[in-house]
């Protein structure tokens, strides 16, 4: 298929990237102008050096598939409620239907499990029509995406695809995150301060993300009614038991300090998947 993918030189993105490549797909990726990194070298990729809402709409005839996994500040500290809604939601919507209006039916789009908010502390696991209750500006806008897309697609008869992604880590991943901060640490033989570790969340690694999403590519959506799906393994893990696997697994010769820190502000301390195909 011939893909054309938003957020390719980000952390989900670059993986997919990959995945896709190795099973035969053709790519062109967006990059901002003169951001595109010259790492990807395959016959079948090129970059398309244009931001969401420069896009020539020229260039998005010839595809199969778009597959929009940009997101804007998806991580601490979130941009303000009016910037995460128009580059999360008002961008993507004309970006999708400018892609429609091209011919490109096919979407495909990231969604985040922490669309969820408070609703996932009452429910022990979460199914995709589990009522969206987010807290903060990022989570907010992605829920609002889920809902403007898939209205759009309704309308529209494309055939959508949005994917959650669970508390996703891996290689790649920006450096101010939990699992690369744990490895440096475990790494230089420092011991790593942390709070309790009390939050449950549902860990998948970045490369069954990538895979998740390549396999979606042959799915069978139905025009007009878009499906949601959870990219996620249904396992409950704290952050402490996943903070020990990974001390030891990289034989660290410093020391965990779970509770030297404060939780975050408005904590979510359960984020789980109800098992794949439940």
């Amino acid at each position: 298929m011939r893909l054309l993918v938003t957020g390719g030189t980000g952390f989900v993105g670059r993986h997919f990237i990959g995945a896709a490549l190795a099973a035969g797909h053709q790519i062109t990726a967006l990059s901002r102008p003169g951001r595109a990194p010259a790492d990807i070298t395959a016959p079948a990729f090129r970059w398309l050096e244009a931001g969401l809402d420069t896009c020539p709409e020229a260039s998005l005839a010839g595809h199969d598939v778009l597959v929009h996994l940009a997101a804007h500040t998806a991580n601490h500290p979130y941009d303000s409620l009016e910037q995460c809604l128009l580059w999360n939601v008002t961008v993507p919507l004309r970006l999708f239907a400018a892609a429609h209006r091209a011919g490109v039916t096919r979407q495909i789009a990231a969604g985040s499990c922490f669309e969820y908010g408070r609703a996932a502390e009452r429910h022990a696991l979460l199914f995709p029509n589990t009522p969206l209750e987010p807290v903060g500006s990022y989570p907010i806008s992605k829920a609002a995406a889920s809902v403007a897309l898939g209205g759009q697609a309704r309308d529209l008869g494309s055939r959508l695809s949005i994917l959650r992604i669970f508390q996703v880590y891996g290689p790649g991943e920006q450096p101010t995150r939990f699992w690369p901060l744990l490895r440096a640490a475990a790494h230089a033989g420092r011991d790593f301060p942390m709070s309790p570790g009390a939050q449950v969340r549902d860990f998948i690694p970045v490369e069954d993300v990538a895979r998740e999403f390549v396999r979606e590519l042959d799915r069978t959506v139905p025009a007009g009614t878009p499906v949601i799906r959870h990219v996620a393994t249904g396992q409950a893990q704290t952050l402490l038991e996943f903070a020990q696997h990974w001390w030891k697994t990289w034989g660290a010769r410093g020391s965990l300090r779970p509770g030297a820190q404060s939780y975050r502000d408005r904590e979510l301390m359960r984020l789980v998947s109800a098992p794949p195909g439940e």
